[in-house]
């Protein structure tokens, strides 16, 4: 049977009423019974069918023809056979046609399956809900140059409710995973490069989606954004003390202290252990020492991994009781799409005796507790009518969200001679690839997206008093220079030049249908440089004498440090939200003074990487860099020969338009035991004519350790507006039992010993210091 979703719903109307199941005097159906009461109930009915249709997931295009709205009865009632604890609806769709099928399967399940127990609906919202016209935000790397926790709260929260008003109430998001392995085509997606900041905000995150009762998924668990030569899915080498010290502390924060109700496994293999299938991490740490009582669920295609490029069980066909004997009892849970399917040969597993059903009720369990915390037996379609849609999706108060997310976001790399801000009757030219035509966002935005949203272009000429030119001057994928005599016409007619390139990524429709990149999922790269054409029309425009402002528009640092020479001024706008164009100008034209400060520190060269600051005692020791002047001349040092192994802008860098002095640093104690916290107190002055914002920025350095610890760590920050003239007593808690590491023996310990705390505006400008003495 084939109809629209629209003719279809008086049929099911028809078949609710007369539909089994309707028995609300069972315990799993009361909501007042306590959820492991619930959990019990619910499992002892179900067949070994309806626990094996709980653990893989199923996919909206099953009964929906999303081309043009057919319905297919026969899919949905096979997909809710077999496939019926999740579904996937990640597509490009009009708002109502994925509300109405949302609706449908979630109705069948509801009343025309046995036992009635609703979906999980997924989709995507790293920064965004996935489907056409809802909000943009900048991508991941953006909200963590804010510095800013509630923010991205708010924006969480504008996501679920975009989500939630369609019915969708699973999100894939937050990313805990760090940036730290910089040619991986993923560093958007993440929030930078240090596991305190990106454990703030995958916490603000979680909180914020699962306030509004859409649930997160925090992935991608655990180790995952570090792999070999930078290339998506590779090996990640590394060992227990790493693990612990380094990758597991913002999951742990956003997962434990967020109360993140599901987890996403990675495609990756740590220390020659596939994620999906380690127990130790999966099991071990995560359920035994952390306490997580929520299902885990793989990556797409990720359990195919373990046969095809892992090499773990015959490929050819894919030996799948092999894979779930694997992932399974190892503690991941749930099976996603994109692969073959291989929890769906657990009922045959049971049956002859290879599988424990132990194992598949614990799973089965995890993920019933997770749907009853959520309350999804009580309001399974939480969507609202499509006349009332447009309430909740690109309202007015979410579009500003956006753009004061990405105007925090922004970074102001250098301003020589003070050209920012800018004069509003100015004669600016707007020159590049990235300035206009389209939009530069990051990967995971609905297809054709690009073709949405304010361009620098556009934010320029909205803000302006003046007259602006715009020249594209060449392709963003192209060498070809033919375009740059107009550009340079253009800059030489202006009072400034403005020059937008960067890196790009693609729509989830192009990034996977092979069209050219230079980052986002499965895009990586050799080289940090600017592509092409780009990096001549920089110097093209410099050259013409007509002070320029050059932005990086970009999903990772990259790495042309003579223009930071060159340029009159630099800015760093990370992939931008559908307002990117005026949070630009509100930086140009001081509306707003720059209060990003990087996430992830820029290298010179890809060479020099990894560049992350918390680097291990001993590491960077004794520099004495090399380097190729701009005349091709060369002084040769040792470490580099001709480079630095130090950043060109390190991790917290970011300029103002305002300047701010530092003093009268003091600790609540100087000494503390290990239960104690520690409040620690700087006075801030902003001693310049302009209102401003500094991010106050706290780091620790254990001065003497039984094992290599990171050589200075962040353990808080306070983004603080300060008046021109303005004096600020800035206040940040630092809890003692977060100054440990993880002993010989692998425990994990708070050594007695100093503690130099320091607070300043950087990684590296470390404005005043004292001790603190642990006992």
């Amino acid at each position: 049977m084939r109809c629209s979703v629209s003719l279809c719903m008086p049929i099911f109307a028809a078949l609710v009423q007369t539909a089994p199941g309707n028995d609300s005097n069972v315990i799993y159906k009361d909501p007042s019974a306590a959820v492991e009461d619930r959990v019990a109930d619910l499992l002892s009915r179900m067949t070994i069918e309806d626990k094996t249709a709980q653990l893989v997931q199923g996919d909206l295009r099953n009964w929906i023809d999303i081309t043009n709205g057919a319905f297919n009865q026969t899919g949905l009632e096979w997909s809710m056979q077999y496939r019926a604890g999740q579904f996937y609806v990640g597509v490009p769709v009009s708002w109502k046609m994925l509300s109405d099928s949302i609706k449908t399967g979630q109705d069948y399940l509801m009343e025309n399956t046995t036992l009635g127990i609703p979906a999980w609906v997924q989709s995507e919202g790293i920064h965004g809900f996935l489907i056409p016209n809802a909000t943009i935000f900048n991508s991941p790397i953006g909200h963590a140059c804010s510095f800013n926790p509630p923010l991205v709260e708010k924006m969480a929260k504008a996501i679920a409710q975009e989500a939630r008003a369609l019915g969708v109430n699973n999100i894939f998001g937050p990313l805990a995973d760090l940036a730290r392995e910089l040619r991986f085509g993923r560093v958007e997606e993440t929030f930078g490069e240090d596991g305190y900041l990106t454990g703030e905000l995958a916490y603000a995150y979680v909180k914020g989606l699962q306030s509004g009762n859409v649930t997160a998924m925090v992935k991608h668990f655990a180790a995952f954004a570090t792999p070999e030569q930078g290339i998506n899915c590779a090996p990640v080498h590394g060992g227990e003390r790493e693990l612990r010290t380094t990758y597991l502390p913002p999951f742990k924060r956003a997962i434990m202290d967020g109360g993140a109700l599901s987890i996403m496994s990675a495609y990756h293999s740590y220390d020659g252990v596939p994620a999906v299938a380690d127990r130790h991490t999966l099991t071990e740490i995560l359920r035994e020492q952390w306490g997580y009582k929520y299902f885990v669920m793989s990556d797409a295609g990720a359990t195919d991994r373990l046969c095809k490029d892992f090499a773990m069980c015959e490929s050819n066909p894919i030996d799948s009781e092999a894979v779930v004997k694997f992932a399974l009892p190892a503690g991941n849970d749930v099976e996603m799409g994109g692969g073959s399917f291989n929890f769906e040969k657990i009922p045959e597993m049971i049956e002859s005796g290879t599988l424990s059903l132990d194992v598949v009720d614990e799973a089965v369990s995890r993920q019933l507790r997770a749907k009853f915390e959520a309350g999804l037996f009580e309001n399974p379609f939480p969507g609202v009518p499509e006349e009332e849609q447009s309430d909740y999706i690109n309202t007015p108060e979410i579009i500003e969200l956006a753009r004061q997310l990405d105007t925090e976001s922004i970074v102001l790399l250098e301003n020589h001679d003070n050209v920012l801000p800018l004069k509003k009757d100015a004669r600016i030219a707007v020159i590049g690839p990235m300035a206009h035509g389209y939009m530069n966002y990051g990967d995971y935005v609905p297809y054709r997206s690009q073709y949405r949203g304010v361009t620098p272009l556009d934010g320029i000429m909205a803000a302006s008093t003046g007259t602006v030119t715009y020249a594209q001057g060449c392709e963003r994928w192209s060498s070809d220079e033919s375009g740059f005599s107009e550009a340079i016409a253009a800059a030489s007619g202006a009072e400034v030049a403005i020059v937008v390139v960067g890196t790009w990524s693609r729509d989830q429709d192009e990034l996977w249908g092979g069209l050219n990149a230079t980052t986002g999922e499965h895009v990586d790269v050799h080289s940090l440089n600017l592509v092409g054409a780009m990096a001549p029309l920089v110097r093209a425009i410099i050259d013409t004498g007509t002070p320029t402002v050059v932005v990086f528009s970009s999903g990772k640092p990259i790495t042309e440090p003579w223009i930071s020479d060159a340029a009159a001024a630099l800015v760093q706008q990370f992939y931008p939200s559908e307002q990117g164009g005026h949070a630009l100008a509100d930086v140009f034209f001081g509306d707003a003074n720059p209060s990003g400060r990087l996430a992830v520190s820029f290298p010179y060269d890809v060479g020099t990487t990894p560049i992350y600051y918390d680097y291990l005692n001993s590491a960077r020791a004794y520099p004495d860099p090399g380097e190729v002047y701009a005349d091709g001349s060369m002084k040769f040092g040792h470490n580099y020969v001709l480079a630095s192994p130090l950043p060109l802008y390190e991790f917290g860098y970011g300029k103002s338009y305002s300047t701010f002095v530092y003093s009268n640093l003091a600790l609540s104690q100087s000494t503390a035991s290990v239960s104690d916290r520690v409040t620690v107190t700087v006075d801030v002055t902003n001693n310049s004519t302009r209102d401003g914002t500094e991010v106050v920025q706290l780091y620790v350095k254990d001065m003497i350790s039984s094992v290599v610890v990171p050589h200075i760590q962040l353990k808080g920050f306070s983004k603080v507006p300060i008046a021109a003239g303005e004096t600020k007593s800035v206040s940040i808690d630092l809890n003692v039992e977060d100054l440990g590491l993880w002993d010989i023996n692998m425990q994990y310990v708070v050594e007695p010993g100093k503690f130099t705390i320091y607070v300043g505006s950087s990684s590296t400008d470390l404005r005043t210091n004292t001790t603190l003495s642990v006992s």
